[in-house]
Formats: structure tokens, C-alpha cells, sequence
């Protein structure tokens, strides 16, 4: 019974479900870099241009930033192209409450939408002149190359480290900080994937948790050595 369950837990987390697609930005990607993740350079991070911007039904606050979906195009035979595409949620696409939803205001609750990279769009229509098309989706494991990475931030009363190239589930929705001098420190959000505590570490080596929404969790110790520096990346361990 317990086999059968988790088994149809998995069937519904894989389930197709119904949502739009457009496209920000030109082929180069340039607008997509930023955004509301807090990711900033998605080229150097990892993430290039297989991204989009989710609307207020699947963003979450940000909690669903990381996360990866499997997206095709469907039931429009002018401009569907066949296959699929796996894209990585990096920023917020906002509400236009000055536009109907079935009419410019496509981000507008409760439509799930996704805002692609031109580049992507690309991929699954015939023509980027499609605009908007209906598409189906599915959350998947993101599949990412090497460790966890850390960006650490901030200044040394107020720590705050961007969390990125993420894999598995790939949403972080826990992070707690060790120093070499302390015990397990809860990290709040400050925005996006950047963490934050009011405390000063400067000097201890850093070692940190990572929880996603799967209830996962990969510990990284000692990821930063002691004479670590503001504006370093640190590389961990990864799902």
C-alpha cells in the first residue's frame, strides 16, 4: 500500500498541466539576465538562456525560483513546433492589472504562465511571431554540473549569500549557516535565492544546509575557509 502511494505521488508530481508561453527580451537574452531569483549573470552561472519568468501562480513569493519544468507546445498546429524544452525558473514575470488576462495581462492571476527566453521560445513554435501559445507542463529534476555554489555577500554584521546552480528539486526553501566558532545558524530570505543572518562570521570557516521543496537536504562543511572574502563564490556538495 505504501509502495502504491508513493507511486502515485510521483505520477501527479510528473502529471502535464496547462499553461501559456511568451517570450521577453531578443535572441541574445540580455533583458532575462537578473531578475527577481537574484541569480544575476544566468551565462556565468550556469543557467544560459534556458530560462523563464513565472507568473504569480507558479513563482511562489520566489520559492519556486531554481526550480526546473518541462515545457512542449500544444494544441495550436500553426505554430506548435514538435519536442520539448527544459528551462530553469529564474525571474517573476508581474501582473498587468491595466490589461484584460486573455489580452495582454498575461502574467495576471490566477493564469500560469511562463515568459521565455526568446532563444527558447524558439524551440518549441514555428515562428517567434506566434506570441503566445498554449503549452503544457511538468515539474522535472534539474540537472545541474558540479556543486552547489555560494556567493557570499553583504558586510561583516550582515551575511547574505545567493544560493545557485542547484539541483534535484533546485527550489531552496531552507538554508541554515555553521561557522567554526558557532552551532547551526537558520538563514532567512531575504529575496529570491539570496539568504541572510544579522551576524558576524568574518574569520570562521563557513559550512551550510540546503533544503529544497522535496524535503531534501545536502550539507556542505567547511565549503568556505576562514580567510574567505566578500564577493567569493564557494563551491559544495550537490543533490
Amino acid at each position: 500500500m505504501a509502495m502504491f502511494l508513493m507511486a502515485s505521488r510521483v505520477a501527479a508530481q510528473n502529471a502535464w498541466d496547462n499553461a501559456f508561453a511568451t517570450f521577453y527580451g531578443d535572441i541574445s537574452g540580455a533583458e532575462t539576465m537578473g531578475g527577481a531569483c537574484g541569480y544575476g549573470d544566468l551565462l556565468k552561472q550556469g543557467y544560459g538562456l534556458e530560462t523563464a519568468a513565472l507568473s504569480t501562480a507558479l513563482f511562489n513569493n520566489g520559492l519556486t525560483c531554481g526550480a526546473c519544468f518541462e515545457l512542449q507546445c500544444v494544441n495550436d498546429p500553426q505554430w506548435c513546433a514538435p519536442g520539448t524544452i527544459t528551462i530553469t525558473a529564474t525571474n517573476f514575470c508581474p501582473p498587468n492589472n491595466s490589461k484584460p488576462s486573455n489580452n495582454g495581462g498575461w502574467c495576471n492571476p490566477p493564469r500560469k504562465h511562463f515568459d521565455l527566453s526568446m532563444l527558447m521560445f524558439t524551440k518549441i513554435t514555428k515562428d517567434y511571431h506566434a506570441g503566445i501559445v498554449p503549452v503544457q507542463y511538468r515539474r522535472v529534476p534539474c540537472i545541474k554540473q558540479g556543486g552547489i555554489r555560494f556567493e557570499i555577500k553583504g558586510n561583516p554584521n550582515w551575511l547574505l549569500v545567493l544560493v545557485y546552480n542547484v539541483g534535484g528539486a533546485g527550489d531552496v526553501n531552507a538554508m541554515q549557516v555553521k561557522g567554526s566558532s558557532t552551532g547551526w545558524i537558520t538563514m532567512a530570505r531575504n529575496w529570491g535565492q539570496n539568504w541572510q543572518i544579522g551576524q558576524n562570521l568574518v574569520g570562521q570557516s563557513l559550512s551550510f544546509q540546503v533544503a529544497t521543496s522535496d524535503g531534501k537536504m545536502v550539507q556542505s562543511d567547511n565549503v568556505a575557509p576562514s580567510n574567505w572574502q566578500f564577493g567569493q563564490v564557494f563551491e559544495g556538495k550537490q543533490f
